[in-house]
Protein backbone atom coordinates (compact mmCIF):
# COMPACT_ATOMS: atom_id res chain seq x y z
CA UNK A 1 0.00 0.00 0.00
CA UNK A 2 3.13 2.20 0.46
CA UNK A 3 4.49 1.71 -2.43
CA UNK A 4 1.17 2.83 -4.22
CA UNK A 5 1.85 6.42 -2.48
CA UNK A 6 5.37 6.87 -3.17
CA UNK A 7 5.32 5.81 -6.84
CA UNK A 8 3.35 9.27 -7.45
CA UNK A 9 4.64 11.36 -4.98
CA UNK A 10 7.91 10.49 -6.28
CA UNK A 11 6.45 10.96 -10.08
CA UNK A 12 5.33 14.86 -8.59
CA UNK A 13 8.23 15.42 -6.88
CA UNK A 14 10.51 14.98 -10.15
CA UNK A 15 7.68 16.98 -12.37
CA UNK A 16 7.55 20.19 -10.25
CA UNK A 17 11.61 19.67 -10.49
CA UNK A 18 11.47 19.88 -13.85
CA UNK A 19 9.04 22.41 -13.94
CA UNK A 20 10.83 24.87 -11.48
CA UNK A 21 14.18 24.49 -13.29
CA UNK A 22 12.42 25.44 -16.66
CA UNK A 23 11.15 28.18 -14.97
CA UNK A 24 14.74 29.45 -13.18
CA UNK A 25 16.36 29.09 -16.88
CA UNK A 26 13.90 31.63 -18.32
CA UNK A 27 15.13 34.13 -15.67
CA UNK A 28 17.74 36.62 -16.83
CA UNK A 29 20.11 36.35 -13.66
CA UNK A 30 20.16 32.53 -13.97
CA UNK A 31 20.48 32.71 -17.88
CA UNK A 32 23.32 34.82 -17.28
CA UNK A 33 24.58 32.05 -15.03
CA UNK A 34 24.73 29.30 -17.30
CA UNK A 35 26.35 32.07 -19.94
CA UNK A 36 29.53 31.88 -17.40
CA UNK A 37 29.42 28.78 -16.23
CA UNK A 38 28.07 26.59 -18.90
CA UNK A 39 28.64 23.25 -16.96
CA UNK A 40 33.00 22.47 -17.18
CA UNK A 41 35.82 23.27 -15.98
CA UNK A 42 38.98 23.65 -18.49
CA UNK A 43 41.77 20.71 -18.34
CA UNK A 44 45.18 21.81 -17.75
CA UNK A 45 46.92 21.56 -20.96
CA UNK A 46 48.73 18.89 -20.70
CA UNK A 47 45.68 16.25 -19.96
CA UNK A 48 45.18 13.29 -22.30
CA UNK A 49 42.19 13.27 -24.74
CA UNK A 50 40.27 10.36 -24.89
CA UNK A 51 39.81 7.04 -22.95
CA UNK A 52 41.91 4.11 -22.92
CA UNK A 53 40.97 0.46 -23.58
CA UNK A 54 42.28 -0.46 -20.21
CA UNK A 55 40.05 2.17 -18.46
CA UNK A 56 37.16 0.19 -20.26
CA UNK A 57 38.47 -2.96 -18.94
CA UNK A 58 39.00 -1.41 -15.26
CA UNK A 59 35.38 -0.18 -15.83
CA UNK A 60 34.08 -3.69 -16.72
CA UNK A 61 35.57 -5.43 -13.75
CA UNK A 62 34.98 -2.87 -11.44
CA UNK A 63 31.15 -3.27 -12.39
CA UNK A 64 31.10 -7.01 -12.16
CA UNK A 65 32.79 -7.08 -8.51
CA UNK A 66 30.85 -4.12 -7.02
CA UNK A 67 27.84 -5.88 -8.21
CA UNK A 68 29.07 -9.18 -6.70
CA UNK A 69 29.84 -7.29 -3.60
CA UNK A 70 26.59 -5.62 -2.99
CA UNK A 71 25.00 -8.74 -3.53
CA UNK A 72 26.97 -10.47 -0.82
CA UNK A 73 26.93 -7.34 1.33
CA UNK A 74 23.32 -6.96 1.56
CA UNK A 75 22.79 -11.06 1.94
CA UNK A 76 25.17 -10.56 5.12
CA UNK A 77 22.63 -7.56 6.50
CA UNK A 78 19.08 -9.56 5.72
CA UNK A 79 20.05 -13.40 5.29
CA UNK A 80 18.68 -15.12 8.87
CA UNK A 81 19.52 -18.65 8.08
CA UNK A 82 23.06 -19.87 7.68
CA UNK A 83 23.73 -21.24 3.98
CA UNK A 84 27.28 -22.72 5.60
CA UNK A 85 30.54 -21.73 7.07
CA UNK A 86 34.21 -21.45 6.58
CA UNK A 87 37.39 -21.82 8.14
CA UNK A 88 40.76 -20.96 6.69
CA UNK A 89 43.43 -23.44 6.55
CA UNK A 90 45.88 -21.93 8.36
CA UNK A 91 48.88 -23.74 6.28
CA UNK A 92 50.86 -22.30 3.30
CA UNK A 93 51.65 -18.53 2.51
CA UNK A 94 49.11 -17.53 5.17
CA UNK A 95 49.32 -18.56 8.68
CA UNK A 96 48.75 -16.92 11.65
CA UNK A 97 49.73 -17.85 15.29
CA UNK A 98 46.06 -18.48 16.41
CA UNK A 99 43.31 -20.42 15.48
CA UNK A 100 41.63 -19.33 12.43
CA UNK A 101 38.16 -17.54 12.77
CA UNK A 102 35.09 -19.50 11.43
CA UNK A 103 32.79 -17.48 9.10
CA UNK A 104 29.75 -17.17 7.46
CA UNK A 105 30.47 -18.17 3.86
CA UNK A 106 28.43 -15.04 2.55
CA UNK A 107 30.80 -13.54 4.35
CA UNK A 108 33.89 -15.13 3.04
CA UNK A 109 32.48 -14.54 -0.62
CA UNK A 110 31.90 -10.65 0.53
CA UNK A 111 35.90 -10.64 1.73
CA UNK A 112 37.00 -12.25 -1.36
CA UNK A 113 35.43 -10.31 -3.47
CA UNK A 114 36.75 -6.92 -1.76
CA UNK A 115 40.31 -8.66 -1.80
CA UNK A 116 39.96 -8.96 -5.82
CA UNK A 117 38.02 -4.94 -5.71
CA UNK A 118 40.95 -3.64 -3.78
CA UNK A 119 43.82 -5.42 -6.05
CA UNK A 120 41.83 -4.05 -9.24
CA UNK A 121 41.67 -0.37 -7.59
CA UNK A 122 45.16 -0.39 -7.09
CA UNK A 123 45.79 -1.17 -10.61
CA UNK A 124 43.47 1.78 -11.62
CA UNK A 125 45.11 4.28 -9.87
CA UNK A 126 48.22 3.21 -11.03
CA UNK A 127 47.29 3.50 -14.62
CA UNK A 128 45.14 6.59 -13.51
CA UNK A 129 48.05 8.93 -12.55
CA UNK A 130 50.99 6.85 -14.79
CA UNK A 131 49.12 8.22 -17.76
CA UNK A 132 47.49 11.45 -16.42
CA UNK A 133 43.92 10.58 -16.68
CA UNK A 134 43.76 11.66 -13.30
CA UNK A 135 43.49 15.16 -14.47
CA UNK A 136 40.00 14.46 -16.11
CA UNK A 137 39.04 13.27 -12.33
CA UNK A 138 40.30 15.32 -10.03
CA UNK A 139 38.42 18.79 -9.66
CA UNK A 140 41.87 21.05 -10.73
CA UNK A 141 39.74 24.56 -10.15
CA UNK A 142 37.53 25.94 -7.58
CA UNK A 143 34.88 26.90 -10.51
CA UNK A 144 33.97 22.99 -10.60
CA UNK A 145 31.62 23.98 -7.96
CA UNK A 146 29.21 26.90 -10.05
CA UNK A 147 29.70 24.68 -13.21
CA UNK A 148 28.34 21.42 -11.28
CA UNK A 149 25.77 23.74 -10.11
CA UNK A 150 25.07 24.50 -13.72
CA UNK A 151 24.85 21.22 -14.82
CA UNK A 152 22.44 19.77 -12.24
CA UNK A 153 20.06 22.56 -13.75
CA UNK A 154 20.08 21.82 -17.30
CA UNK A 155 19.83 18.02 -16.16
CA UNK A 156 16.91 19.02 -13.98
CA UNK A 157 15.04 21.31 -16.83
CA UNK A 158 15.67 17.93 -19.40
CA UNK A 159 17.49 20.40 -21.17
CA UNK A 160 20.68 18.08 -21.43
CA UNK A 161 24.36 20.27 -21.39
CA UNK A 162 26.43 20.27 -24.28
CA UNK A 163 28.86 18.32 -23.47
CA UNK A 164 31.94 15.49 -24.83
CA UNK A 165 33.28 13.21 -22.75
CA UNK A 166 35.19 12.10 -24.61
CA UNK A 167 36.94 15.47 -23.97
CA UNK A 168 36.42 16.35 -20.89
CA UNK A 169 33.89 15.52 -18.10
CA UNK A 170 31.05 17.98 -17.21
CA UNK A 171 31.78 19.35 -13.69
CA UNK A 172 28.63 17.47 -12.12
CA UNK A 173 30.65 13.96 -13.62
CA UNK A 174 33.63 15.29 -12.11
CA UNK A 175 32.52 16.10 -8.61
CA UNK A 176 30.65 12.35 -8.95
CA UNK A 177 33.67 10.35 -10.22
CA UNK A 178 35.70 12.33 -8.00
CA UNK A 179 33.58 11.15 -4.85
CA UNK A 180 33.63 7.43 -6.02
CA UNK A 181 37.28 6.98 -6.27
CA UNK A 182 38.83 9.09 -3.62
CA UNK A 183 35.83 8.96 -0.93
CA UNK A 184 33.36 5.80 -1.04
CA UNK A 185 36.03 3.46 -2.43
CA UNK A 186 38.64 4.49 0.28
CA UNK A 187 36.18 4.55 3.05
CA UNK A 188 34.37 1.00 1.73
CA UNK A 189 37.39 -0.68 2.46
CA UNK A 190 38.74 1.50 5.70
CA UNK A 191 35.11 0.80 6.91
CA UNK A 192 35.24 -2.65 5.77
CA UNK A 193 38.32 -3.48 6.87
CA UNK A 194 37.52 -2.45 10.64
CA UNK A 195 34.54 -4.93 11.12
CA UNK A 196 36.78 -8.14 9.11
CA UNK A 197 38.01 -10.90 11.34
CA UNK A 198 41.51 -9.65 9.97
CA UNK A 199 41.73 -6.81 11.81
CA UNK A 200 43.84 -6.04 15.25
CA UNK A 201 41.61 -6.62 17.96
CA UNK A 202 44.53 -6.10 21.06
CA UNK A 203 45.17 -2.80 19.28
CA UNK A 204 43.25 -0.75 22.08
CA UNK A 205 44.82 2.76 21.13
CA UNK A 206 43.55 2.21 17.50
CA UNK A 207 40.39 0.43 18.21
CA UNK A 208 39.79 3.84 20.71
CA UNK A 209 39.88 6.16 17.52
CA UNK A 210 38.32 4.40 15.06
CA UNK A 211 35.70 2.37 16.80
CA UNK A 212 33.76 -0.81 15.47
CA UNK A 213 30.63 1.11 16.03
CA UNK A 214 31.38 3.97 13.68
CA UNK A 215 32.51 2.01 10.72
CA UNK A 216 28.95 -0.15 11.08
CA UNK A 217 27.64 3.40 11.23
CA UNK A 218 29.10 4.51 7.84
CA UNK A 219 29.33 0.75 5.97
CA UNK A 220 25.84 0.65 4.64
CA UNK A 221 25.42 4.08 3.94
CA UNK A 222 28.14 4.19 1.74
CA UNK A 223 27.16 1.49 0.43
CA UNK A 224 23.95 2.84 -0.72
CA UNK A 225 25.63 5.67 -2.14
CA UNK A 226 27.27 3.32 -4.45
CA UNK A 227 24.02 1.82 -5.25
CA UNK A 228 22.49 5.17 -5.89
CA UNK A 229 25.54 6.58 -8.60
CA UNK A 230 24.80 3.23 -10.07
CA UNK A 231 21.52 3.93 -10.87
CA UNK A 232 22.01 7.76 -11.42
CA UNK A 233 25.39 6.96 -13.92
CA UNK A 234 23.30 3.97 -15.61
CA UNK A 235 20.10 5.96 -16.18
CA UNK A 236 22.16 9.51 -17.59
CA UNK A 237 24.58 6.73 -19.89
CA UNK A 238 21.07 5.53 -21.77
CA UNK A 239 19.31 8.80 -21.86
CA UNK A 240 22.41 11.45 -23.32
CA UNK A 241 23.66 9.39 -25.89
CA UNK A 242 23.97 5.94 -25.05
CA UNK A 243 25.92 4.44 -28.08
CA UNK A 244 28.61 7.44 -27.99
CA UNK A 245 28.59 6.92 -24.68
CA UNK A 246 28.75 2.89 -24.34
CA UNK A 247 31.62 3.32 -26.88
CA UNK A 248 33.55 5.44 -24.93
CA UNK A 249 33.45 3.39 -21.89
CA UNK A 250 33.41 -0.07 -23.65
CA UNK A 251 35.24 -0.02 -26.81
CA UNK A 252 37.96 3.07 -26.47
CA UNK A 253 36.18 5.06 -29.43
CA UNK A 254 34.09 8.41 -30.21
CA UNK A 255 32.18 6.61 -32.52
CA UNK A 256 28.31 6.19 -32.73
CA UNK A 257 28.38 2.92 -34.41
CA UNK A 258 27.44 -0.34 -31.94
CA UNK A 259 30.98 -1.99 -31.04
CA UNK A 260 30.73 -0.64 -27.34
CA UNK A 261 27.15 -1.42 -27.46
CA UNK A 262 28.16 -5.32 -28.13
CA UNK A 263 30.48 -5.17 -25.48
CA UNK A 264 27.89 -3.14 -23.07
CA UNK A 265 25.85 -6.23 -23.62
CA UNK A 266 28.05 -9.47 -23.60
CA UNK A 267 29.46 -7.78 -20.07
CA UNK A 268 25.48 -7.79 -18.80
CA UNK A 269 25.55 -11.43 -19.67
CA UNK A 270 28.47 -12.13 -17.56
CA UNK A 271 27.09 -10.18 -14.93
CA UNK A 272 23.88 -11.92 -14.97
CA UNK A 273 25.52 -15.49 -15.39
CA UNK A 274 27.89 -14.10 -12.05
CA UNK A 275 24.74 -13.38 -10.00
CA UNK A 276 23.40 -16.40 -10.94
CA UNK A 277 26.34 -18.47 -9.76
CA UNK A 278 26.92 -16.85 -6.82
CA UNK A 279 25.06 -19.11 -4.99
CA UNK A 280 26.00 -21.53 -2.29
CA UNK A 281 25.66 -24.71 -4.41
CA UNK A 282 28.20 -22.91 -6.90
CA UNK A 283 30.78 -21.38 -3.95
CA UNK A 284 31.01 -23.78 -1.82
CA UNK A 285 33.71 -26.26 -3.44
CA UNK A 286 35.41 -22.66 -4.65
CA UNK A 287 35.78 -21.94 -0.52
CA UNK A 288 36.69 -25.46 0.24
CA UNK A 289 40.04 -24.86 -1.85
CA UNK A 290 41.22 -22.52 1.06
CA UNK A 291 39.21 -23.70 3.71
CA UNK A 292 37.07 -25.92 5.43
CA UNK A 293 33.40 -25.60 4.46
CA UNK A 294 30.66 -26.90 6.94
CA UNK A 295 26.84 -26.42 6.64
Amino acid sequence: MKLAWIIPAALLVLAAMVLAARWLRETPGVQDFLLTYPGHSELPGTAPVGIPAWVGWQHFLNSLLLLLIIRSGWLIRTRQRSVGSWTRNNRGLIRTRNQPKKISLDLWFHLSLDVLWVLNGLIFYILLFATGQWMRLVPTSWDVFPNAASTALQYASLDWPMENGWVNYNSLQVLSYFSIVFIAAPLAILTGLRMSPSWPAKAKRLNRVFPIEAARALHFPVMLYFVLFIIVHVTLVLTTGALRNLNHMYAASDGTGWTGFWFFAASVVVMAAAWVAARPLFLRPVAALTGKVSR
